[in-house]
């Protein structure tokens, strides 16, 4: 990794240089101009990924996509990505925490994303992330800062402290998109989605934790619903602005549908 990542004034002028620009000026500029040489990308393969992994590939086609098999995923969301991998031609590295569900289970007890869901997400989600970027100059998510409060302020281009003293870069390309700018790129690109949307999933993890979202909800009020709990922790480290990660104005549920037809 280079001795120094990007300076606050970088920082700032990246900032204002991409806030107007179109996602992919900002994910050609993570791959290719910005001297960063070891960058993947993280995705759960939700609509907004699906955008960003087309866009990336069209550039780098063999770019690491980071997927956190966790081993309760959606059997929709697992076929969605058998189908999209091949679609895209996509180099996937599945990463997996230090349990399966049935030892987790024996370790911890039954149903620990119910009793304590941030020990799981942290067995599950966020110590494999961790560990897998660790090595890498920059990673790219794909997160809308409209789709949760925790992500309003989310800045493009941000600095991540992996560990104490190890930093990376981290670059969130359509921050500034909509719901519907996501489905207006999938719709011209002729690009699949998970089937799940269709049944009137907004947000879409881990099976255990994830509903359908109701009238009126942010989209990731339908994640670990009932709780204070908006993310899966591992956005929490983010210095340049304010960010927080997982993955305009919510549409409603009839114009989503539209959308997607």
């Amino acid at each position: 990794m280079p001795d120094t990542l990007l300076t606050d004034d970088e920082l700032r002028a990246l900032n204002d240089r991409f806030e107007a620009a179109h996602p992919r000026e900002i994910v050609r500029w993570a791959l290719e101009e910005s001297g960063l040489r070891e960058v993947a990308l993280a995705s759960a393969f939700q609509a907004e990924g699906t955008c960003v992994m087309h866009m990336a590939t069209r550039i780098r086609p063999d770019v690491p996509v980071l997927f956190l098999q966790t081993g309760f995923h959606f059997d929709e969301t697992l076929t969605f990505k058998r189908r999209l991998t091949e679609l895209l031609g996509l180099n996937v590295v599945e990463l997996t925490g230090a349990h399966t569900p049935s030892s987790q289970a024996e370790a911890f007890g039954p149903r620990l994303y119910e009793r304590d869901p941030e020990q799981c997400c942290d067995i599950n989600k966020v110590q494999p992330m961790l560990s897998a970027l660790i090595g890498r100059d920059a990673w790219v998510t794909a997160f809308r800062r409209d789709s949760s409060p925790t992500r309003a302020t989310a800045p493009i281009v941000d600095r991540y402290e992996l560990e104490p003293g190890t930093w990376i870069v981290k670059v969130n390309p359509v921050a500034t998109w909509t719901r519907r700018d996501t489905w207006s790129y999938l719709k011209e690109h002729a690009l699949p989605h998970n089937p799940l949307y269709d049944l009137g999933y907004a947000s879409i993890g881990c099976a255990p934790c994830t509903r359908l979202s109701l009238p009126g909800e942010h989209e990731r009020e339908g994640r670990w619903a009932g709780l204070s709990k908006w993310e899966c922790g591992i956005q929490d480290s983010g210095t340049g602005g304010g960010s927080e990660q997982d993955v305009g104005t919510t549409v409603d549920e009839a114009a989503g549908a539209a959308e997607r037809r």
